[in-house]
């Protein structure tokens, strides 16, 4: 197991460098070690591109990423678990969750008494938006956007499609908000905001095609191949525009990925036993299942994990988890216990864990992500000047 590196390696040490690079209050989180602040501040405008889904591991041995690679300075861990839910809310506050509180992609709110999807801003179950339903994110997330606390001027980059979400508006504070459709138009924005004008700016871009098409192929496929030679591709054009705009571009991920197939899947449906002593649906991700458990079970709930998970999935009580720093450093967040359920189930190996709930629509996915193996921990640490 890999443990996020919150004393100096992991993306809240990256943000924090780039905050007080910026001209923004120390974090509770030491700068990275790799890139100190100093190096940030000397430079006019600060890109940071987050790819998501592209581990360290993959950029390495995952095919044709030349200019990627050439300016990588090696790696760094994500956040516990290694997801978007949780690692997105760090780069756009530069806190862990520990502090900022999100735990996964289903999350039970004690709040709204219900079992959510934090980014959509939806109930497990469908329908129409939580604040269609009348629930403020401001008041449930509370959020504290890095884009107003920094001296630079603030832009976010972000697929069209989710640049104005619930979410993004929450989590963008004062930045100016820029949506795109490709991939050429992400660099195309960022290249016209570099160029734009005369002020210090930094710029947060945000790409999801490559996480898309590994979790529906797999990330050994030709298909997240083609996407990285593409994206690579792109980099290079990209820094050949950017030339002589005094720029420090940053480019990282919020997790890699493990591939698991059909046979790694557990279901909990051919669980009974087990599913009987759960009181909510499974929480957090496939890969990190946080388990609500009837009191009366929890011996049931236990011994089942024991004989018949053995080997395939790692059971912690969840508050000792966070006694341990796995979600971050200091003080919590004052809904993290509540968030995280009884018990923790971490996936060994390749495995994962998935339940369904009623009417939910089923749905494959062959790269997962979450865990604590050094795929899907580790992301790449790529700086350039340009």
């Amino acid at each position: 197991m890999i443990l996020p590196d919150y004393h100096g390696g992991s993306i809240v040490n990256l943000m924090a460098s780039l905050i007080q690079g910026l001209g923004g209050a120390a974090t509770p989180y030491p700068p990275l070690a790799a890139l100190p602040p100093a190096q940030l501040s000397e430079a006019r405008n600060v890109v940071l591109l987050v790819v998501d889904g592209l581990g360290h591991h993959h950029l390495v041995h995952g095919g044709a990423a030349g200019h990627l690679q050439r300016h990588l300075q090696g790696r760094i861990t994500s956040v516990f678990p290694s997801t978007t839910a949780t690692a997105i809310p760090t780069f756009l506050t530069g806190l862990a969750p520990q502090q900022h509180g999100l735990t996964g992609w289903h999350m039970y709110f004690r709040e709204l008494g219900a079992v959510a999807a934090v980014l959509p801003f939806k109930a497990r179950h469908g329908g129409q938006t939580l604040k269609e339903a009348g629930v403020n994110p401001v008041a449930l997330l509370a959020p504290a956007p890095i884009f107003d606390r920094l001296t630079a001027h603030t832009h976010v980059v972000s697929p069209q499609r989710i640049v104005h979400s619930d979410f993004n508006l929450a989590y963008s504070g004062h930045a100016h908000r820029h949506g795109y459709a490709t991939l050429e138009q992400m660099f195309d924005t960022l290249r016209d905001i570099l160029r734009g004008s005369a002020e210090r700016k930094y710029l947060y871009a945000y790409y999801t095609g490559l996480d898309g098409l590994a979790h529906e192929y797999g990330v050994e496929s030709r298909e997240v191949a083609a996407c990285l030679a593409e994206l690579d591709a792109a980099f290079g054009r990209f820094l050949a525009a950017a030339a002589g705009s005094d720029s420090l571009i940053i480019v990282t991920a919020d997790h890699g990925f493990t591939d698991s197939g059909a046979e790694s899947l557990i279901e909990l449906s051919d669980h009974p036993q087990l599913a009987e002593t759960l009181v909510l649906p499974l929480c957090g991700e496939r890969r990190v299942a946080y388990c609500y458990v009837h009191p009366d079970k929890a011996q049931q709930f236990e011994h089942y994990v024991h004989a018949e998970l053995a080997g395939r999935a790692m059971l912690f009580n969840s508050a000792t988890l966070v006694e341990r720093g796995y979600f971050g450093l200091g003080a919590p967040h004052p809904q993290l216990l509540s968030r995280i359920g009884h018990y923790t189930l971490i996936m060994q190996q390749n495995y994962a864990l998935k339940d369904w709930i009623l009417g939910e629509r089923r749905y494959r996915q062959i790269g997962v992500h979450g865990g604590m193996s050094a795929r899907e921990m580790y992301v790449p640490l790529i700086v350039a000047s340009a």
